[in-house]
């Protein structure tokens, strides 16, 4: 990959090129399967700007012009390469990161939005549209929401999506109200703190919500001292650990979630690896709902699944 990018020799002093700098980030690299965007172009290329003061994810930043480096800046990306060569996720030097194509503010307060939670996201937009052309406006409750990348992107995506979000820790929620504010949504979604659906235990929600999302921790305590360093170590434990099976949450969620839906109102889910045929098995069987959509990655792999609430008249 060759890149014309400026480097202002005469202020940096330095003969490094982008390929120098680029070896450089090749040589620590490591691909990551929860974060397929991050090549070492990317790496480089998001590092790079956010050196300059123009901080952008690694989708934004690949293929975008990269800004001339000072001496300054240059000092600055070489920081930021090391402290990337340390663990340090992208998303977190950065504080950038791209969700279902829109750039959010990210940081280790929550959850680092991935590329396999668009699954679920583009799953429960088509549910929610189909509604909101149907009745209007429409009650989306997004709980375990990080920082707050689905409860946004309803809202983006559907003018007349009405969104409510919830997480169990402060500071998650504190950086999911930034990005309310970051993306100017703050008429229309609001962030509440508490353990899932406790914060909506009003009236104006109990049988009420037309859609109810969540992706939830789903990894097995065992697990989550086998995950990947950079995961381990700078992204809230909270965000994975599932209980002993990994699915605590998650079966909590399925039996609560009918008392919030109106008749006809969707449940949707992220699950993880080799969860899916089973929980959605427990779905079909559940006399609460009426119907069980499963979802699928590029392996084939159920990652989301959808419930539909059964109807007055069916229940």
């Amino acid at each position: 990959m060759e890149r014309s990018a400026a480097t202002n020799h005469n202020e940096t002093h330095h003969d490094e090129t982008y390929q120098d700098l680029l070896q450089a980030v090749r040589c620590f690299w490591t691909p990551l399967a929860d974060k397929p965007e991050e090549t070492p172009e990317g790496v480089l290329c998001a590092l790079w700007a956010t050196a300059c003061g123009e901080p952008v994810s690694v989708d934004r930043a690949v293929g975008a012009p990269l800004p001339a480096l000072d001496k300054e800046s240059h000092e600055r990306l070489r920081e930021l390469i090391e402290r990337r060569k340390t663990g340090v996720p992208l998303a977190h030097l950065t504080a950038r990161q791209t969700f279902l194509g829109l750039e959010m503010l990210a940081g280790p307060q929550a959850l680092i939005p991935r590329k396999e939670t668009e699954i679920l996201g583009r799953a429960a937009l088509a549910k929610i549209a189909c509604m909101a052309r149907e009745h209007g406006e429409v009650t989306v409750i997004d709980v375990c929401t990080g920082s707050g990348n689905l409860a946004l992107a309803y809202a983006y995506y559907e003018p007349q999506a009405r969104v409510y979000a919830s997480d169990l820790l402060p500071e998650a929620v504190a950086l999911a109200q930034r990005n309310v504010e970051f993306l100017g949504l703050g008429e229309r979604v609001t962030m509440r703190l508490g353990d899932l659906l406790a914060p909506f235990e009003e009236p104006q929600f109990v049988g009420r919500c037309d859609f109810l999302s969540c992706n939830p921790p789903y990894i097995s305590s065992a697990k989550v001292k086998e995950m990947h360093p950079e995961i381990a170590r700078h992204e809230p434990e909270a965000a994975f650990n599932g209980g002993v099976y990994g699915v605590s949450v998650l079966m909590k969620l399925v039996r609560e979630s009918p008392r919030f839906l109106r008749p006809g109102g969707w449940l949707g889910l992220e699950v993880g690896h080799g969860q899916g045929d089973g929980i959605a098995r427990q779905l079909a069987k559940n006399p609460a709902y009426a119907a069980v959509e499963t979802y699928v990655d590029a392996a084939g792999e159920v990652r989301a699944i959808l419930a539909k609430s059964k109807a007055a008249d069916s229940a």
